[in-house]
């Protein structure tokens, strides 16, 4: 599997990194927005969640699992040294939108849910007039000072550190990627049609419901059963807010996404997930299925 990754590498290196800086210099130069210009920027005119990432000690493994279980194709970049794979969650057009996972290599720091991505229309244009309302909001609900961007495109954390991303809509960042042979295509059992929701743990659930109330807005808050979402009609995704004590294995972070899916065989994909080595899990909803994968990350698959 190194070997293969390794030329596979070599192979797109060239093509990749030009694509790679043409689509990072695109999103890296924002201009600038005088406050004019940015009122009424938030809450965010956002179709919904986009994607995430997952961070994993072996990304080609990772791959390899996913592609085993959907139904789909397989992206690459180089990233440093190593190569960074999006497991796409449907049919790729021309305009690059598409909801997927993407899968980093954790280089030592663990293996987690990394952040997760809502992308935003008239991202380039108005980026700067969003950060600076959500730091005069952020710090006027009590918050602190807003640090803004800590990472490309737009990542930052919230009260709790968890990762959020803002990238254009539709989402460009996909466009630095090129399809992978690492395995073949289309060999999963379970066809995805994109994001469903994210399901974030928090520490207090008044202020994280406040938080996001902020750059999502009071529209789109609902309250069912004790948790907190945050609902996009345009792409039928969720933001899932739910509070948790600081215990082992609950501490506030990105606890699963889940994956609108077609129809599938409940007991086929169970054989197939055990002989690859992931658990599964039961079900907290009607149609749906949860497991965990090879390297403990929970996902949840929604039949729609």
């Amino acid at each position: 599997m190194e070997n293969k990754n390794c030329t596979e590498l070599t192979r797109h290196l060239s093509f990749n990194r030009r694509r790679l800086l043409t689509a990072m210099g695109s999103l890296a130069v924002l201009p600038v927005v005088t406050q004019a210009q940015g009122a009424g920027v938030l809450p965010l005119n956002t179709p919904g969640v986009d994607h995430l990432d997952i961070i994993v000690p072996d990304v080609a493994a990772s791959a390899a699992f996913y592609m085993q279980v959907f139904n789909t194709t397989l992206h690459a970049q180089p990233l440093g040294q190593g190569v960074r794979y999006f497991i796409l969650f449907g049919e790729l057009d021309d305009s690059r939108e598409v909801g997927y996972v993407a899968i980093g290599e954790s280089r030592g720091r663990g293996t987690y849910i990394g952040h997760f991505c809502t992308t935003v229309a008239d991202w380039r244009r108005d980026s700067a007039a969003i950060f600076s309302a959500m730091g005069e909001e952020i710090e006027a609900h009590g918050f602190g000072t807003f640090p803004g961007s800590t990472g490309f495109s737009g990542i930052f954390s919230d009260p709790d550190g968890i990762e959020i991303q803002f990238l254009p809509a539709p989402d460009t960042l996909v466009t630095a990627a090129v399809p992978s042979d690492l395995v073949p295509s289309r060999q999963g059992l379970v066809t995805p049609y994109g994001v469903d929701h994210v399901h974030l743990y928090v520490s207090d659930m008044e202020r994280a419901s406040e938080y996001y109330t902020i750059m999502y807005g009071a529209d789109a808050r609902r309250e069912v059963n004790g948790l907190v979402t945050f609902d996009f009609p345009a792409s039928d995704t969720r933001i899932i807010l739910q509070q948790v004590d600081y215990v082992y294995g609950e501490n506030p972070g990105i606890a699963h996404f889940g994956i609108k899916v077609a129809a599938f065989d409940e007991q086929v994909l169970s054989n197939r997930l055990i002989a690859l080595g992931a658990q599964v899990l039961a079900a907290e909803e009607v149609d749906t299925f949860r497991f965990k994968d090879l390297d403990g990350i929970t996902i949840e698959l929604v039949q729609s």
